[in-house]
């Protein structure tokens, strides 16, 4: 079972009085939109850093076509 703790935020009243007409438009609390909307930033965070990190590893393991490098004077040449 997770454990559950408890967040306080100060919010301006008019988005706090927003937040409870969504909430109750969507039959749950202002606690639980905060919580599904932290939630899923945090996963999506997780699968960048997840594909971020995957990507950097193909870029590092990956082998040398022997291309050549350019400096910039030369791609910027008439």
């Amino acid at each position: 079972m997770t454990v559950k703790r408890n967040l306080t935020i100060q919010l301006d009243a008019d988005v706090i009085r927003e937040a409870k007409v969504i909430a109750a438009r969507r039959g749950t609390s202002v606690s639980g939109l905060v919580a599904t909307e932290l939630e899923h930033l945090v996963r999506a965070d997780a699968r960048y850093e997840r594909a971020r990190q995957r990507a950097h590893d193909l870029m590092h393991d990956a082998e040398s076509r022997g291309g050549r490098t350019w400096r910039r004077d030369e791609l910027h040449e008439g």
